[in-house]
């Protein structure tokens, strides 16, 4: 099964669809098999990461906005604004697609697991996920 998933962000940072994927799980009914998902843009990103602190969300996103800043001088490409190399810089250092096993009809994630999209444009966007589901 293949479904498309719009997750609509508000601008930069971690935003969690665990959720919605759990949905989607269902909707297969499969139970044991392999979730992957793929984000098909190249300033957005996918993360599996701690869901029940919200520090280690803002720690994360103010350690990057350190590691790879809207100002170096390196950058040559800046057709779509100071935050669009950047972007692309990130994305490359995190993951395009992720994989999930499915035990018992569920996405077999930790305890303290969520699945999120790591939006790293200053203004929002419509990203579109691939979610691919199979036994």
């Amino acid at each position: 099964m293949i479904k498309h998933l719009t997750i609509t962000t508000p601008g930069q940072g971690l935003l969690e669809f665990t959720d919605k994927l759990n949905a989607v799980v269902r909707e297969a009914n499969v139970q044991e098999g392999l979730c992957t998902l793929f984000v098909q843009h190249t300033s957005a990103s996918l993360l599996i990461q701690e869901n029940a602190d919200p520090a280690v969300k803002r720690d994360l996103e103010q350690w990057f906005e350190h590691l790879v800043p809207e100002d170096d001088t390196l950058y040559t490409h800046r057709n779509e604004g100071p935050d669009d190399m950047p972007g692309h810089i990130r994305s490359a250092l995190t993951a395009t697609h992720l994989a999930i096993p499915i035990s018992g009809g569920r996405l077999a994630l930790g305890t303290w697991q969520g699945v999120f999209l790591w939006e790293h444009k200053r203004k929002g966007s419509a990203r579109r996920i691939v979610v691919h589901i199979g036994a």
